[in-house]
């Protein structure tokens, strides 16, 4: 029988060789999908770093994916760093671009300045009370925190949905269900491909690394996620952590809504998230919940994005072969994770240990 069992800490230089044979294994077995569908591997993956890039414009591209999903998985790391395991930021960044929306539709005349403060106001705020629900259960009653918010974002999803086809459908789109674009007031400045999310996302990363490296609530959120009870007794107020830890995180995830509603798509809709909440997850955990690494791995990860949408048009092959590329990349890093942390031992090497 075969056992697994948790290895010792890995050093830096282990951990650098099992990822990068992990992403070399990768593209090897992609290779074989990316002959299949008659195209060069080599020029393929050429084509990936052209995409991302290969000039200004691309690589704008590659940061306007990059921008919602460091943010989304700031986020994340705030809850998940307290074992507070928030699954709907896909949820939390609907209701930010929700109260983003109706920003607009409430004082649409206001000047750009303080319709983008307001903005980020509410969409924080949004983002915030969508998380701090299941959070005071949480706290007051022990429920689970997983199902909770993973189902809070079926009934964010079901309330855009309702108000793309009916409450605030757009009557001058000829029975389309969609929401109208919003005004040239409500949208954030840009210059050369990139807009001011960018600014915005590295003030978030520095007061991030600041509040979780360097604030005192910082700590009490990593001692909690350590162990509750070595929290209460060293005087850790436990509702109010678990409570600040969820305006945080759900903040962070309904400003991404704000973001992506006023410097992307311009209009609020069903699709807007783009599965980003749940990719957000996975850069979060593989980022060992640090955030220099976040920053790193959403990069990494922006650009597996932007260049799979590339070679879909320069190579015109199917969506589907470029999804399986991006996903046999991700399946051999989760997988190096594994390597790294837990190794198996038969019942005859146990034995011989003991």
């Amino acid at each position: 029988m075969l056992h697994i069992v948790k290895k010792d800490v890995p050093n830096t230089r282990e951990k650098i060789i099992v990822r990068l044979s992990a992403v070399l294994a990768a593209l090897a077995v992609a290779s074989i999908i990316v002959l299949v569908a008659g195209a060069n591997p080599i020029e393929l993956y050429i084509g990936i770093i052209q995409g991302c890039f290969g000039s200004l414009y691309r690589f704008a591209a590659t940061i306007e994916k990059m921008v919602p999903l460091l943010v989304l998985s700031l986020g994340v790391l705030v809850a998940f760093k307290m074992r507070f395991w928030n699954i709907g930021a896909e949820g939390q960044f609907l209701m930010g671009a929700v109260g983003t929306t109706l920003v607009v539709r409430l004082l649409p005349d206001l000047p750009l300045p303080l319709m983008l403060v307001l903005m980020i106001i509410v969409s924080f705020l949004f983002g915030a009370i969508w998380l701090m629900i299941p959070a005071f259960f949480k706290a007051r009653f022990g429920t689970n925190e997983t199902l909770f918010t993973l189902m809070l974002n079926y009934i964010a999803l079901t309330l855009v949905t309702a108000l793309q086809y009916d409450f605030w459908k757009d009557p001058a789109a000829n029975g389309m269900p969609k929401i109208a674009n919003l005004p040239e007031n409500a949208l954030l400045p840009s210059a050369g491909g990139f807009n001011l999310s960018i600014l915005m996302a590295v003030i978030i990363v520095l007061t991030m690394y600041y509040f979780m490296n360097r604030s005192k609530i910082g700590f009490e959120i990593a001692v909690l996620g350590e162990s509750e009870n070595t929290a209460r007794y060293i005087g850790i107020n436990v509702t109010r952590t678990i409570i600040i830890a969820a305006l945080v995180s759900g903040g962070l995830c309904g400003m991404v809504g704000m973001m992506q509603t006023t410097g992307v798509s311009g209009a609020l809709s069903t699709e807007i998230t783009g599965g980003l909440g749940f990719t957000a997850i996975i850069v979060a955990w593989l980022s060992g919940l640090k955030v220099p690494f976040v920053v790193v791995n959403s990069f990494a990860f922006a650009v597996l994005l932007q260049g799979a949408s590339y070679i879909q048009t320069a190579f015109q092959i199917p969506g589907s072969v470029a999804e399986m590329i991006q996903a046999i990349i991700l399946f051999f890093i989760l997988g190096s994770e594994f390597v790294l942390q837990y190794r198996l031992v038969s019942d005859k090497t146990k034995s011989e240990v003991a």
